[in-house]
Order: C-alpha cells, then structure tokens, then sequence
C-alpha cells in the first residue's frame, strides 16, 4: 500500500473578519498518497485556495490535524516545519514568481544557495532540472527575455530544484493562452508518470482536471464528492 504523503483529518479553518467569522473549510478529510495526481476543484469560494495553503504548510487549521510525512505541522516549531515544508514540497504559481533581474539558471539555482548546497552539487541540479524543462537553451535569459510559457516552467524547474517529493501547483496554466497551458499540463503530467512525482493542482478548470488521476470537488468549505481514476469513491 502507498505511503500517505499529505492527510488531513477533520480540518475546518476559520477566518476572523472584524467581528465576523468566515469559516473557509468545514470539517474536511483528505488523503493523498504517494506518486498521485490530484487536482482540487471548485468553483470561486469552495474553499480550495484555503485546502492549498493548508496542504502546502502555508498556514495552520483552526481545528482538526494535518499531518505532512506523519508529522502533525500543527506541532513543529516554525524553523521546522520549514524544514520539512522546503525539503517536501515544491511550488508553482499562476503568476511564476520569478526574480525579473535574475537569469532562468540564478532563479532555478536560488533555493539551493538559501539551503547552502555546495556550488558544484547546486549547478550540476540546476541544470538538470531546466533540462528536465526544455530550457537549456534559455538558462542565461532573463524573465523578461521568455514567453509566458517559459517563465512557467522556469518557475517548474525551480519547484523540481530540491527534489520534492510533491509539487504544489496553484492554478499553473491561469496565465497563459490553452495550447502554451496545454503544454505545461503536459509538463507536469510527465513528471507525474516518468520522474514519480506527487502532483497537487489546483484549477478551477474542469478541462485541466482532467490530466489528474484523482480529482477532489470542493464547494462552499465542504468535500463535495473524490473521483479516483475515473472511479467516483465518495459524495
């Protein structure tokens, strides 16, 4: 049986609005083992945003455990849990997030300086990874100097740099055309099948969904229904 990665059990999250609150989740349980590809659906509002953040060890539960590796994160101390957040997780961004003033290779290179790998060690996974991409010929462009799609998988082979074990993708293809998107899914589905990564996506397109294996439909806070390969397992 396949390790759980990333468990949440009994997760609600509340937000304090003045003197409102907001609750974003509500009681939610999810799973998500090794060598997945799940994709977190819902419309504006579901609640996915708050899952993402809480499953990339962003931000804590108001209640309920979750659990990164069978480590409770609500227990680690902050120097810790960033610890396992940045040897565990890699993330991707609708908006890339890339330095503008820093070449593809030094923006793919960065994690690894701020973790203190040695430069040899760091150079030679730097370049795998925009290899891995298809980016050796862009490694001394600046953001500025790629196309959308580019910067996007700058922005993927910086997430691969550390080798995690899971790859946390917000909305990755949100802000580009659909065939450079496309491309991307293509990307991360490769990933998935050939490098035996854990892939969370997060989308609001139903299209993109798709791509995954299991697919977990949020709305308004609440776990609407888990389709596992084709398979719908819970409503």
């Amino acid at each position: 049986m396949k390790e759980s990665l990333v468990v949440l059990k009994n997760v609600s999250k509340i937000y304090q609005m003045g003197e409102v609150e907001v609750p974003a989740l509500k009681n939610v349980s999810i799973e998500v083992k090794k060598g997945d590809f799940v994709a977190l659906i819902g419309a504006s509002g579901s609640g996915k945003s708050t899952a993402m953040n809480l499953i990339g060890c962003l931000d804590l539960p108001t209640q309920g455990t979750i659990l990164l590796k069978n480590q409770d994160i609500t227990k680690l101390s902050e120097s810790n849990l960033s610890a396992l957040r940045g040897k565990t997780i890699g993330f991707i961004f609708q908006q890339y997030n890339l330095i503008q003033t820093m070449s593809a290779f030094e923006n793919v290179i960065l994690p690894l300086e701020l973790q203190e790998v040695p430069d040899d060690e760091a150079k030679k996974r730097a370049k795998k990874v925009l290899d891995i991409v298809g980016l050796t010929d862009k490694s001394h462009h600046l953001p500025t100097q790629l196309s959308g799609g580019q910067q996007q998988r700058v922005s993927i082979a910086r997430a691969l740099v550390g080798d995690p074990e899971i790859i946390l993708a917000d909305e990755p293809t949100g802000a580009l055309d659909s065939v450079t998107g496309t491309k991307v899914l293509d990307l991360l589905h490769k990933l998935w099948k050939e490098e035996g990564k854990t892939i969370i996506m997060v989308t609001h397109d139903l299209h993109l969904a798709n791509y995954a294996h299991t697919k977990i439909e949020l709305k308004d806070g609440e776990v609407l229904r888990i389709i596992s390969n084709d398979i719908k397992v819970k409503k």
